[in-house]
C-alpha cells in the first residue's frame, strides 16, 4: 500500500476526529455521550452500554498512540504549553471566567488537539529527523 506523505491535511484529519471523539463523548450542550446517559431512563440502555464500550476501545487507541508517541514529558509540555495559552487568552479578556461553556469548550478543543498531536508526533519526528520510529513498519 503505497503512502502519500503527511502534511497539514493530513494533521487536520487526525485533529476533526479527535475533536468529534472529544465533543460526542462530552460537551457543554445535551447533544452527547455524557448527555444521553445523564438523561437517564432504562429505555436504550443496551445501545448506551454498546456506544459507551466503543467510546471507551477508541480512546484506548488514542491514548496509548499518544503515550506512545510523545510520552509523558511531551504530554506535559503540551498540557503547560496549553495551559500557559488559556491563561493568555483569559488575561488578554478573549476567554472570561464567568463563562464556564467557553472555558469548556477551550477545554475539549486543547484535549482534541493533544490527542491529534499525539498521533501525528510520529510522523512530524520522522520528516523532521529522517529517522522512522521502530513501530513503523513499510512495506
Amino acid at each position: 500500500m503505497a503512502s502519500r506523505g503527511f502534511d497539514a491535511s493530513s494533521f487536520l484529519i487526525r485533529w476533526i476526529i479527535a475533536l468529534v471523539l472529544v465533543l460526542g463523548t462530552f460537551n457543554p450542550t445535551q447533544f452527547s455521550y455524557y448527555g444521553w446517559v445523564a438523561r437517564g431512563g432504562e429505555q436504550g440502555l443496551p445501545f448506551k452500554v454498546l456506544a459507551g464500550i466503543a467510546l471507551l476501545i477508541i480512546y484506548v487507541i488514542y491514548l496509548r498512540a499518544t503515550w506512545r508517541s510523545i510520552g509523558p514529558i511531551g504530554l506535559t509540555l503540551a498540557a503547560a504549553f496549553f495551559a500557559a495559552l488559556i491563561w493568555v487568552l483569559l488575561d488578554t479578556g478573549i476567554l472570561n471566567l464567568d463563562e464556564p461553556k467557553a472555558i469548556t469548550w477551550a477545554l475539549l478543543a486543547v484535549f482534541a488537539t493533544i490527542l491529534a498531536i499525539g498521533l501525528s508526533w510520529s510522523h512530524v519526528r520522522r520528516r523532521v529527523s529522517g529517522q522512522a520510529d521502530m513501530d513503523d513498519v513499510d512495506d
